[in-house]
């Protein structure tokens, strides 16, 4: 569970830039992620470009400190798969395995939402030139975190209830 303890959300990185060998883990880490009927609909496309990055980050208001990352992913889905319905689900696990490879790498990022603003997917879509069947789903900063700190006490058991 430390993992799980232990990721919390960076929103200021150090200029200590991110090594190629690292995002390609945290991208694998991504990849195995679990899908519906294995589909895999998941597309990643690595920015390093302040200028992308800056029009990217200005597709959400709430994704400016983005534009200060080392790195910034997007993370897509394609819609012509087996189950496109599906397919923001399975991007939003892949999403969730990138951000705990990210804690377990000593890094920090956080994720900006594009899915489900149509307004902001489609900018996303025009900035990067996605093609017709592939969809953005998220932002995610990337990078050296400034400064560490403990994450919240996210454990509510009152929250839980069975039924037998």
């Amino acid at each position: 569970m430390d993992i799980f303890e232990s990721r919390t959300s960076v929103r200021a990185f150090t200029d200590e830039p991110v090594a190629k060998s690292q995002v390609m883990a945290l991208l694998r880490a991504a990849m195995l992620a679990p899908s519906a009927c294995n589909q895999q609909p998941w597309r990643f496309y690595v920015i390093y470009d302040k200028k992308l990055q800056q029009a990217l980050c200005d597709t959400s208001p709430y994704a400016a400190f983005g534009a200060k990352a080392p790195v910034l992913i997007v993370i897509t889905y394609v819609t012509d798969c087996i189950v496109s319905e599906f397919a923001p689900i399975d991007a939003s696990c892949a999403a969730e395995n990138l951000w705990l490879k990210t804690a377990e790498l000593g890094l920090g990022g956080t994720l900006m939402g594009v899915y489900p603003r149509r307004e902001r997917a489609l900018a996303v879509k025009k900035l990067l030139g996605l093609p017709v069947k592939e969809e953005a789903f998220a932002l995610f900063a990337l990078g050296h975190p400034q400064k560490t700190r403990s994450a919240e006490d996210c454990w509510h058991p009152e929250w839980i209830h069975e039924r037998r």
